[in-house]
């Protein structure tokens, strides 16, 4: 026994003991508690799930499975294997189990495979039906191993549907069903068959042998098609009935047709011959045949009968003494009905005499008999067809016997055969016997021994085997579709160009080629497919859809990338294929040398010794694409008598200014106070004297301004002065986004504080300081009290509030009344009131209301000036005084 702690850490058994109950309980009430056990079992192991660990060991589960109906025990459904966790050295304590089934089944069951692989397969029982069954099953299939770690998983199974074979149903399903037909009793129906299809679908019946008088309609009805007569038919017939669905599947059951025999005393006729057979297109008064009887009353003296034909038959005539019977009309076995229905029935009757008494009936049946008359004919007699080049030799192509057919109704006569076959190409096909063309070469459009031929015109003959060997000519048109089989192809591999960085934009590389072996010539599109761009381009290449022309979009840049490698694609619209190509950019000197400072300013005293460098002042220059040595400088312009130079003058990135020879302004040979040099750095110092004609050279500039101080007069001080300019430049970076984010929020924060303390600092004034007006409408109102504005002021709110500063007509009434725009309070209008003065009293309204709210009044400032205000609300409260005064 296994034991297992719940999440209250008490013991569970598990196990034998477990599995032992279940097995009594399922063999004491085997038919009624097998569904009260699996139910247990479920609630036990989902327990042991929640309660324990659950781990994924069933390895291939969740999965969908399929399997077909009516499957055999022991068909394989799905598999799947167990893994086991690695501290689970004694394998499985519980095999994978079908614990439960949506809906509930026992057609599955699991099977070992050996080892830890295990299989679902099919019970039989029960034997899955698609039509009456469910469709689907989910299985709930549970392992633990013997850590105690569980899984569970569902393997959802789908029923297919497989087509059966119909069934008879009634007495034809068991046994061979006996039908009963009266001598003479006309045709009629005799017997229903009852079948159906299990994929209810429509039937078809038959029977065999076609010959027998019976026939059998679309709903299974058996009619017989003859009178019957007991001395001459047959007694018995045995039916086959088939019946078909329309996927050929077939059943047959056997019917057994028993004539009944009726006696009775009339003449019989004593010519044994019942079938008779005359060639079609026979002349009328042609014998067919000479019928005799004899009554049996007669005894041994000859019977003298009176012969007639009971069918409605015009065809044929028969001598009413004799017997002989007669072609009456020409008859074309080909035409209908006699091509459907050449044998004739006719009932030839014997009376003892006429009118009168008994007589005996015969039935013969004359077989008119085909002649060939008629050739084969084809409809159409011209086909066009299409095959693909490279048609595997044996590829049928067309049944010319399904278009043929001779209407001559015998098949000894409708026989024939193709043969002839001829035509341009028709060593690339054969024709059989039976009509079948097919190829037996193969028709390549890309070899070049093909005279590219597209469409053949190929001849059959198509012949009667019988004589006279009647015949027609067939003409067959095969135009050959060319398929795209072959791949565009490079010329090369991989493609290398060497492009200078500083080739200009939209100029051409080089150029890609593919072929394609494909006839006709397939046409072929070039593109980039992958690569081609860097960082900051999507694409620096572009190809030439048409000519593989490869061209630059963007510049090339030797310093940033060396190597571009991308990939072309050659396609001619169904296949397609790529190349490498690799681009080298070659590196030219196209980088000019940047030095700083590049702008500077200097002051020397003019006894300034010669070989000093010049205010300690040192350039220090940068190229990207040269040599730290390959600078060389030199003072294009503003260097007048030569006073100055650059040391070292070429070989080094840096460089010193220094005064070459004294300034002699006393003889006239110096007259320039200020010196500007514009200094020139190129970056040739280490090409070669033959090399310097090709080599293209960058060059740097850098301006100084020297201010020469003469010798001082009236300056107490010796020393030079020394201005050193700095030039800034401020430059954004990509990356500092939030900078300008910050000061437009610091910004819009610093107005927003400052637009307050503005607000509030209005209305602090205007607490402190009231209007002129407002201070004359509070002595009129109140004279005594003239130092209170604040009372006078709440005085006026108040009066305010009821002004109606709107009109409107009721709807109901068609009265008019007034409203307060703010309040929404109405009143209905007088009529003998005057006119509010609305605009001026909605001023007043608005500046009391503001001045009243005092710190919050600053939110919403008056946009009207302040002598504008005074002067609005002086109109506005006069008006309004006088209720005042009267209170």
């Amino acid at each position: 026994m296994k034991k297992r702690e719940n999440l209250d850490g008490a013991d569970v058994n598990w196990g034998k003991h477990t599995v032992i109950f279940l097995q009594f309980a399922c063999w004491e009430h085997e038919g009624r508690v097998i569904k009260t056990m699996k139910s247990m079992l479920l609630f036990l192991i989902l327990l042991g799930v929640v309660s324990g660990r659950r781990s994924q060991l069933l390895q291939g589960l969740p999965a969908t499975s399929t399997v077909e109906e009516n499957s055999a025990a022991g068909v394989a459904v799905c598999d799947f294997n167990v893994t086991l966790s690695p501290l689970a050295s004694e394998g499985v304590a519980v095999l994978p189990t079908i614990v439960n089934s949506n809906p509930l089944t026992e057609a599955f069951d699991i099977v070992s495979k050996g080892g830890l692989e295990f299989r679902v397969i099919t019970t039989g029982n029960p034997v899955l039906d698609y039509e009456t069954m469910p469709k689907s099953f989910d299985l709930q299939i549970f392992v633990e191993d013997t850590t105690g770690r569980t899984d569970l998983n569902i393997l959802t199974i789908h029923v297919t549907d497989k087509n059966e074979h119909p069934v008879f149903r009634g007495n034809m399903a068991i046994q061979t069903v006996m039908i009963y037909v009266l001598e003479g009793a006309p045709p009629e129906r005799i017997y229903r068959v009852d079948a159906a299809d299990p994929e209810n679908a429509k039937l078809k019946y038959s029977l065999v042998p076609a010959t027998a008088p019976f026939s059998i309609s679309e709903s299974g009805a058996i009619f017989s098609t003859k009178e019957f007569d007991y001395e001459k038919d047959p007694h018995s017939y045995f039916l086959n009935i088939t019946v078909t669905d329309p996927d050929g599947l077939n059943s047959t059951r056997t019917v057994n047709i028993n004539i009944i025999n009726i006696n009775d005393e009339r003449p019989y006729f004593t010519t044994k011959q019942r079938i008779y057979r005359i060639p079609e297109e026979q002349s009328p008064g042609t014998s067919v045949a000479n019928m005799t009887a004899r009554d049996p009353d007669d005894g041994d003296s000859p019977s003298r009968l009176f012969y007639s034909i009971q069918s409605s038959d015009r065809r044929f005539s028969i001598n009413s003494a004799t017997g002989e019977l007669q072609v009456a009309v020409r008859m074309d076995r080909d035409a209908l009905p006699l091509r459907l229905h050449p044998n004739i029935s006719l009932v030839v009757r014997a009376e003892d005499s006429p009118g009168s008494g008994h007589a005996g009936e015969m039935e013969i049946t004359i077989v008119v008999e085909d002649v060939n008359d008629n050739p084969p004919e084809c409809n159409p007699s011209a086909f066009r067809k299409e095959a693909n080049e490279n048609t595997a030799p044996g590829t049928f192509h067309v049944d010319l016997r399904n278009y043929c057919k001779d209407i001559d109704a015998d098949p000894s006569n409708n026989q024939f055969i193709f043969t002839g076959l001829s035509g341009f190409g028709s060593n690339n096909f054969a024709l059989e016997s039976t009509g079948r063309l097919v190829m037996t070469g193969t028709i390549d459009l890309e070899n070049p021994a093909n005279p590219g031929v597209e469409v053949y015109t190929l001849t059959v003959r198509v012949q009667d085997i019988a004589h006279p060997n009647y015949s027609n000519i067939i003409y067959i048109y095969i135009r050959i579709k060319p398929v795209n089989e072959f791949f565009p192809v490079f010329r090369n591999l991989s493609y290398v160009f060497s492009v200078s960085e500083i080739t200009k934009v939209g100029s051409s590389i080089g150029r890609v080629h593919a072929t394609d072996k494909d006839w006709p010539p397939s046409v072929i599109t070039y593109s980039i497919v992958a690569g081609a761009g860097t960082r900051d381009y999507t694409n620096i290449f572009w190809i030439s859809p048409t000519k593989g022309d490869v061209r630059i979009l963007a510049r090339l840049d030797y310093e940033t990338t060396q190597k571009h490698i991308f990939t072309v694609q050659a396609s001619d619209q169904q296949k397609s294929t790529t190349a490498s190509v690799t681009v080298n950019v070659l590196e030219v000197n196209d980088e000019e040398p940047v030095c700083s400072p590049n702008f500077f300013s200097l002051q020397i005293p003019v006894d300034l010794a010669v070989g000093t460098n010049v205010n300690g002042f040192r350039i220090e220059c940068q190229d990207r694409d040269s040599d730290p040595r390959s600078f060389r400088y030199f003072i294009n312009e503003g260097n007048e008598n030569s006073h100055f130079t650059f040391s070292p003058s070429a070989g080094s990135n840096t460089s010193r200014l220094i005064l070459t020879s004294r300034f002699d302004y006393e003889i006239g040979l110096d007259t320039k106070w200020i010196y500007s040099l514009r200094v020139h750095i190129t970056d040739d110092n280490l090409v070669s004297a033959r090399d310097k004609t090709t080599h293209l050279t960058k060059t740097g500039t850098v301006t100084l301004s020297i201010r020469v101080i003469p010798n001082p007069t009236t300056v107490t001080t010796t020393t030079p002065g020394v201005t050193v300019v700095t030039r800034r430049e401020n430059l954004y970076s990509p990356s500092a986004w939030y900078v300008p984010f910050v000061v437009t929020l610091g910004a819009l924060l610093l107005l927003g504080l400052l637009g307050h303390l503005g607000l509030l600092l209005l209305t602090r004034l205007r607490s402190c300081c009231p209007p002129a007006g407002k201070a004359h409408s509070t002595s009129l109102i109140n004279a005594p009290e003239k130092k209170k504005p604040k009372k006078e002021v709440t005085v006026t709110m108040t009066k305010l509030n009821t002004i109606f500063d709107g009109e409107a007509r009721d709807p109901v009434t068609g009265r008019v009344y007034e409203f307060n725009t703010r309040s929404g309070a109405r009143r209905w209008k007088r009529s003998n009131e005057p006119p509010q003065p609305g605009l001026a009293m909605q001023e007043m309204s608005s500046a009391t209301e503001n001045s009243g709210q005092g710190v919050d009044g600053a939110e919403a400032p008056s946009k009207k000036e302040p002598s504008e205000k005074r002067k609005e609300l002086t109109a506005a409260t006069k008006p309004a005084a006088k209720p005042s005064a009267g209170q």
